[in-house]
């Protein structure tokens, strides 16, 4: 039994009646149930459908989210986020590198690693590299003045920790902005890089080992295994290469408004919903969101 999700973005309502019962029709569908009106609806079917992915692209041309999955232990026990452009709009080493007057190269170097086209460690090593002797004062000023959570980001989080869900933020990225984000959010974790630095400045290294592509799955299996939670009870969600181990490890990967690697490679994909999507996913109504505090 798989289960069909159709999604956009909250507040859109493109969905209609007509659309999801011509689909549901096609393909045998029975059950279905809206989960916010004309915002999200799933149904049941009894196998994958042979055009599915005909049926998704031109879904997507009309800015509606498309996913099927099996229907078993859909409700998940852990979510495992990453941070930059998935938990937050923005990549905060290239925010960094804006007030190190680096950006454009950052930029560059950061979007090509995202996309695979680059080692993830040498990447980082390059870009922090160019972030030598900024004050360590910035990156504070930075999160407060630049950085913003995603849509949904709160809501996805109180949702699930209000039915008792374990959640752990695993980030690329740095323990300078981790520690806010998983404070503010309600992570009950965080693991990322630590930025080095010597006498107020940052001295253009990270602490080894790299906290990158494997060190993710690493951190999946060690986080399970210390909640007593097994890989099939984990949402993982993402949007870089460096997510792709732990998207394909867990139970349910989701590729959040992520790379062309990642939509290559997931086919569990949210590219219009926002986050409150990975709620849909798990047969949560509207009704049922709890709003953050």
């Amino acid at each position: 039994m798989f289960t069909t999700t159709l999604l956009c973005t909250p507040g859109a309502q493109k969905i209609t009646s007509n659309l999801v019962q011509s689909i549901c029709g096609a393909w045998g569908g029975r059950s279905m149930k809206w989960l916010a009106a004309m915002e999200a609806v799933e149904f049941e079917i009894l196998t994958q459908p042979e055009n599915l992915w005909q049926v998704w692209a031109e879904l997507q041309k009309i800015e509606i989210d498309l996913i099927v999955q099996s229907s078993k232990s859909r409700r998940k026990k852990m979510l495992l986020a990453d941070m930059d452009s998935t938990m937050i709009e923005q990549e905060c080493i290239d925010e960094l590198a804006i007030e190190a007057g680096v950006g454009t190269r950052v930029i560059d170097i950061t979007a090509r690693a995202m996309n695979g086209e680059l080692d993830f460690e040498q990447a980082l090593n390059e870009r922090v590299g160019l972030l030598k002797g900024l004050s360590e004062e910035i990156i504070e000023q930075v999160y407060q003045k630049r950085v913003t959570f995603m849509p949904g980001s709160g809501t996805l989080l109180a949702t699930h920790r209000a039915h008792e869900g374990y959640a752990a933020l695993v980030s690329g990225g740095f323990t300078d902005f981790t520690k806010h984000v998983a404070e503010e959010l309600g992570f009950n974790e965080h693991r990322a890089n630590i930025l080095l630095k010597s006498n107020g400045l940052l001295t253009g290294q990270v602490s080894n080992p790299i906290l990158g592509r494997e060190a993710k799955v690493l951190a999946l299996n060690e986080i399970c295994l210390a909640q007593g939670l097994t890989l099939n009870d984990v949402l993982a969600v993402g949007d870089g290469a460096n997510d792709l181990g732990m998207l394909k490890t867990a139970g349910t990967g989701v590729a959040f408004h992520s790379k062309p690697i990642v939509q290559d490679q997931v086919t569990v994909r949210i590219n219009h919903g926002d986050l409150t999507g990975l709620l849909f996913l798990q047969g949560f109504q509207k009704s049922e969101f709890v709003q953050p505090t």
